[in-house]
């Protein structure tokens, strides 16, 4: 037992200095019982943070091939009518029967990403504000229904990836290397833990940060691991006081292999700390190039990985769809590997019938994208549990849950099995 002040000094420490300060910490008390009840989630992608390839309508009605994310969006046409379409958009793309439909699909949890600009915008940043007040309904919608939310932070100051999700497609990510993007990110770190403070019923977990680029080395990886120390302080510590938070704060791996992580802000200097790996098989020519028994092995044999590391792990982000044939989904303008039209890329198969509306599919397809279904999530429940991208998408039934509960290939409750034994 540690004194209250000496527990403040220390936390006074870890936040003035940036140090990883040991904190005298006690175990949290999160409004969902982490560890011992599976994660089993949606994200609501595309919603807050336009993605090209979740809505291509909203792209391609603009007639202008070089928009291409939000940045471009609010950059390249009249600002009146990215405006009215963004809002239409966000009334309209989730409410709150989506949070019904979901809580009767079985799921416990919903990740809403969100981009920076729905808290402030800098000069020069063409971005459109206004996404809050539906992130706080999105917040009422969940305690109505039973559901915990995640909220994630899906875009930084600069770009963290350079991903066209991250609000701003550019060649190279430029969170890291400017130390006021960095200071703009802790601040609304501090204004989101400050917003749902009196939330942690429902807002039970605060991820402060989506896929920093890790890949990108040593430079990016010590300005993550500085800000993920920043952030425990922030999520834990909202009160300005030794008082802590019942928050749970998620990490993202940063594309590195979970042994990169091992221990790393683990009890009992460290309490709340869960790890969220994303897990895709389509992203390079060997992934798409795997037969569907491939990827079914591969997706079984992560469980020693998940159930062995020493924080929990959510497996925050994956899908059944096994290809990059979703229109757009490399980029608007981009096209795809496995059939041969992503530059440099070696023809493997025709998309048709593989993605976009699910009357398309044939039902030995539909078979694949069960089994496939079943694999992961079994595989992910030997870890803290699981989140598919995403809840829905115009035009790529592949990667819906909601296509997926509407088709039978994700069945009515998440426990159901029709392939027990997937993985032996």
């Amino acid at each position: 037992m540690v004194s209250f002040s000496a527990l403040l000094s220390s936390v006074s420490l870890l936040v003035a200095t940036f140090v990883p300060a040991v904190l005298a910490d006690n175990p949290i008390n999160p409004s969902f019982p982490y560890g011992s009840q599976k994660v089993r989630g949606v994200n609501l992608g595309g919603w807050l943070v336009l993605e090209p390839w979740i809505t291509p309508s909203l792209f391609d009605n603009t007639g202008n091939s070089a928009i291409v994310d939000e940045w471009t969006f609010g950059q390249l046409q009249d600002r009146n009518t990215a405006l009215s379409t963004l809002q239409n958009h966000w009334n309209t793309w989730i409410t709150e029967q989506d949070f019904i439909d979901i809580a009767n699909a079985g799921l416990n949890h919903v990740r809403i990403p969100i981009g920076y600009w729905a808290f402030e915008v800098g000069p020069g940043e063409p971005y459109i504000s206004g996404q809050l007040p539906y992130l706080q309904k999105a917040v009422t919608w969940a305690r109505n229904h039973g559901l915990k939310v995640i909220v994630d932070l899906h875009g930084a100051p600069g770009s963290q990836n350079g991903f066209d999700n991250s609000g701003h497609r550019i060649s190279f990510p430029q969170w890291h290397s400017n130390s006021t993007n960095v200071a703009r990110t802790d601040a609304i770190i501090k204004q989101i833990a400050s917003l749902f403070i009196n939330d942690q019923d429902v807002v039970s977990v605060i991820a402060p940060l989506n896929e920093p680029a890790g890949y990108d080395g040593s430079d990016v990886l010590s300005v993550v691991r500085q800000y993920w120390y920043d952030s425990y302080g922030n999520i834990r510590f909202p009160y300005g006081t030794s008082q802590q938070s019942n928050t749970l704060v998620l990490l993202h791996d940063a594309f590195q292999p979970l042994s990169y992580w091992q221990g790393f802000q683990t009890p009992p200097n460290w309490q709340g700390v869960a790890m969220d790996t994303h897990i895709y098989q389509m992203f390079s020519q060997d992934e798409v190039s795997r037969t569907n028994q491939q990827h079914i092995q591969a997706a079984c044999s992560m469980g020693s990985s998940l159930s062995s590391f020493d924080l929990w792990v959510i497996v925050g982000e994956w899908t059944p769809a096994a290809t990059d044939c979703a229109k757009y989904l490399n980029g608007r303008g981009v096209g795809a590997r496995y059939d041969g039209s992503y530059p440099g890329s070696t023809y493997v198969g025709s998309c048709n019938g593989i993605t976009g509306s699910a009357s398309s599919f044939s039902s030995s397809y539909k078979q694949f994208l069960r089994q496939y279904w079943e694999a992961q999530t079994s595989t992910y429940e030997q870890g803290a549990g699981w989140i598919q991208w995403t809840w829905k998408a115009e035009n790529a039934d592949d990667w819906s849950y909601q296509a997926g509960l509407q088709n039978g290939w994700i069945p009515q409750n998440p426990t159901q099995r029709q392939y027990p034994n997937i993985c032996s």
